[in-house]
């Protein structure tokens, strides 16, 4: 894998039919998500865990029939804020591993709620929501 120095605690490939025959891989370190696709060219992305916001997996009849599953992963991270485990094997064991492993690194980084809220609110207000006072016509 592209990633030099990490200890991975999981990795695996991308599956077809069930089997590893793909240049999509995964891997999970205790701090960090990695995806590296490609065999000549390769794209290597990243995500820090604590910036993990929800996990969630899709199992379609015939990823049950071959036991894979997809795993979706919705991060902050602004360069990757989706990111897609695609046909790995043990599916629900994977994201018990991955959602234990965010945890504890939010736990490691003293995280609060409100600082991950932060990130959404990190975006442009478009006053649609009428939260701003200023925004509303004077009704005298």
């Amino acid at each position: 894998m592209g990633f030099k120095g990490a200890m991975y605690i999981w990795k695996d490939r991308k599956r077809f039919l069930g089997m590893p025959l793909s240049f999509t891989r995964y891997a999970i370190s205790k701090d960090r998500l990695f995806l590296s696709v490609g065999l000549f060219s390769v794209r290597d992305e990243e995500i820090l865990l604590y910036r993990v916001r929800d996990i969630s997996i899709r199992r379609t009849l015939w990823q049950r029939i071959f036991g894979v599953g997809s795993i979706n992963v919705t991060s902050a991270d602004k360069s990757t804020p989706q990111l897609v485990l695609k046909n790995i094997k043990h599916p629900l064991d994977i994201k018990e591993l991955l959602h234990e492993n965010v945890e504890e690194c939010k736990i490691r980084r003293r995280m609060r709620v409100s600082e991950m809220m932060a990130d959404i609110h990190d975006e442009p207000d478009d006053d649609s929501d009428l939260d701003d006072f200023d925004d509303v016509p004077d009704a005298t």
